[in-house]
């Protein structure tokens, strides 16, 4: 008796199994098959920040049945890779992966989707973004410019940049020539230095001719990949100017209302995704990279606390002057500096205390 009852309920389970397995394709069949274009501000050698964005599209296409297809174009293959975000709010392409900050030159207020100086690191841009407000304020921002925000990536704290010589003083930052993005770039223009803003695959052939003296990308695995210890072998840190820098999928506002809502959550399910892992990736391969680059002669710089501090002093400047001027950056840069420093007073009882003990005994 108790064999046919099993028998009976394991019955009407697999074909409650099966109605769920059928019902599925037919639920898919009545969403429409869409293509899109997503251009990237990298190169594809860059594996790492360019795969957030193929992470994104993979899923996407696993999650829909292929039915919501985005095709993935490196920087240079659509438009340049500084001019991703003009492209979708141009409506030339659905969707890109970039960072904001690189559109500063429109507003400064685009510093604070990426990093600003002295600013949050990735835990706590992912917690600003997330739960803190932050996305409300950006794509309150943002949608000036047509376009919504999804987080999409995050390096850590980036390195501080590779130099043809040493740079020690604040006398020896006067008048050099430096690529960097940001508002990191204004802080080191208020110290003297020249900043310049060149895309990733760019970089190299301007501080091997000579063109700049310094440059700074991400960290040891990209900076690797793109050679620069082979023309500059001076390494510094930190990357003050970005603790935690935010990689962002930019999507057209009207093509955004267009999509069913299933790969609406489907797309934000897919960048959540991009966004965890690739900071995971980064982690995984940076200590691998920094030790073959200390192999290869590179010599490991700290940035000098006279450079640190007035660099310190100018971002603060900056906040102060761009806040009495622009009311959108003022905005944001309220919310932003109250909640970063909610989140310092937290990560200073554990977090800082626990890493400080560790580091003090490797």
């Amino acid at each position: 008796m108790q064999r046919r009852d099993f028998l009976k309920k394991a019955s009407i389970g697999a074909a409650a199994g099966a109605a769920t397995t059928l019902a599925a394709p037919a639920i898919a069949a009545e969403l429409p098959s869409i293509k899109w274009r997503l251009t990237s501000s990298f190169p594809k050698s860059l594996d790492t920040i360019y795969g957030g964005a193929d992470v994104l599209a993979n899923r996407l296409r696993a999650m829909t049945g292929g039915k919501f297809d985005i095709r993935v174009f490196a920087g240079g293959e659509i438009v340049p890779g500084l001019q991703a975000l003009d492209a979708v709010q141009q409506g030339t392409v659905e969707c890109c992966h970039t960072c904001s900050y690189y559109y500063v030159g429109k507003d400064k207020t685009f510093g604070f989707g990426t990093a600003v100086p002295f600013g949050m690191n990735a835990r706590q841009m992912n917690a600003w973004i997330y739960f803190g407000g932050g996305q409300k304020l950006l794509d309150e921002f943002y949608s000036n410019y047509n376009v919504i925000s999804f987080a999409g990536g995050n390096t850590g704290t980036q390195m501080g940049g590779w130099f043809r010589k040493e740079v020690k003083t604040l006398d020896e930052v006067k008048g050099l020539k430096m690529r960097i993005a940001g508002l990191g770039g204004n802080v080191f223009a208020a110290l003297g230095a020249v900043p310049q803003q060149i895309a990733g695959g760019d970089i190299y052939p301007a501080l091997e001719k000579g063109t700049i003296d310094a440059a700074e990308w991400v960290g040891p695995y990209d900076d690797e990949k793109l050679g620069f210890y082979k023309v500059a072998k001076n390494y510094y840190y930190p990357g003050w100017w970005e603790p935690g820098p935010t990689i962002h999928f930019f999507v057209n506002k009207a093509e955004w209302a267009k999509l069913p809502k299933e790969y609406q959550e489907a797309f934000q399910a897919a960048a959540y995704e991009a966004n965890v892992t690739m900071m995971a990736e980064y982690d995984h391969k940076n200590p691998i990279a920094l030790s073959k680059l200390l192999q290869n002669g590179v010599k490991l710089q700290r940035y000098s606390d006279e450079i640190m501090g007035a660099a310190y002093k100018a971002a603060q400047q900056l906040y102060a002057d761009e806040s009495a001027k622009n009311p959108a950056f003022k905005k944001i840069y309220t919310e932003y500096e109250k909640y970063r420093k909610t989140l310092n007073a937290w990560f200073s009882v554990a977090e800082y205390r626990m890493d400080g003990f560790l580091q003090s005994h490797k």
